[in-house]
């Protein structure tokens, strides 16, 4: 199957949660308190609202993960559907519960997050339909808590036909992990998209455009470093580009990474070799969703996107 004929631009692989995002005066530290100005619930896993943003910029998306038959797995799938995300590879559980996340959120947007992973850490290989993933072009995938589902992703990783590049954001836990343990992962990537601190922790190197050239010298096509308020560095070895965030005020940036992802690989997908044109979509949907509560309000829309790149 060519790459023209897919059925999918990208199919997303990693954890599905339901995050309530509690928004606190400041972030408690140990024996302090704090107190709960408001909350919301909505959907969330790092993937999931990568796909759910590059579905709003009207491309063919669909996913790969597990949930159990309760609110939250109702809830998710309810969510993508809206958005127009293909559900056909979700596996569904008769028990358990479905991931959830608790986050508090202060009032500059910093968050904290602790992961209830329920039935995300169940998924095994076994149980993904290979087939399903073959018709997309790209493989987006996230980390997970538990270690079946990772196992799983680096035994998928390594199946990969030619035809389907793999696109990787660690997140803090993987970044945990070191670069040992996902070593298998990131030799498999097409591209890969850690934020600044994670680069510096899973290769050590302080200054991330040393940090990208590891990355690089393990066979990653391109590194796009996300730098917050800074905006990105994107490299492919030959080409070095730091761009500027765009400037607004920000409510909340969880989820930051995950819209800058959808934006870096809407570029990728619309032929765009231009590493600065790719990084530059990164930090446009990211900092269209650094202005609402939770991860997906605030992502936008393809005509938001058509007005501000015409």
């Amino acid at each position: 199957m060519s790459n023209n004929n897919k059925l999918f631009d990208v199919i997303g692989f990693g954890a599905l949660n339901v995050d309530t995002l509690l928004k606190v005066d400041r972030i408690a530290g140990p024996e302090e308190e704090s107190f709960i100005e408001n909350y919301s619930e909505s959907c969330g896993g790092s993937a999931a609202n990568t796909i759910v943003g590059l579905a709003r910029l009207g491309r063919k998306v669909g996913f790969v993960g597990k949930i159990a038959d309760d609110h939250e797995g109702k809830l998710q799938l309810d969510n993508f559907i809206n958005d127009g995300v293909d559900i056909k590879g979700i596996i569904h559980s008769k028990k358990g519960k479905s991931g959830a996340v608790i986050g508090f959120v202060d009032k500059r947007g910093a968050r904290a997050l602790y992961i209830n992973p329920g039935e995300n850490d169940t998924l095994e290989s076994r149980e993904i339909d290979l087939e399903y993933v073959a018709q997309a072009k790209f493989l987006h995938i996230s980390s997970f808590v538990g270690e079946r589902p990772f196992r799983a992703q680096k035994k998928l990783a390594g199946m990969l036909p030619d035809s389907i590049k793999l696109s990787f954001d660690p997140g803090a836990l993987y970044a945990q992990r070191g670069i040992v343990a996902i070593e298998p992962l990131i030799r498999s990537s097409y591209v890969f998209m850690p934020n600044n601190l994670e680069l510096e922790q899973l290769t050590g190197e302080k200054d991330y455009r040393k940090g990208a050239d590891t990355i690089l010298e393990m066979g990653v096509k391109i590194v796009a470093v996300k730098l917050g308020a800074k905006g990105c560095y994107v490299t492919d070895g030959q080409e070095q580009v730091t761009i500027d965030a765009f400037p607004v005020k920000v409510l909340d940036t969880t989820g930051a990474g995950d819209a800058f992802d959808a934006g870096f690989l809407y570029g990728l997908l619309d032929n765009k070799n231009n590493l600065y044109e790719c990084g530059r979509l990164g930090n446009f949907v990211a900092s269209k969703s650094v202005t609402a509560n939770g991860a997906r309000t605030g992502l936008p829309y393809q005509k938001e996107l058509s007005y501000n790149f015409s």
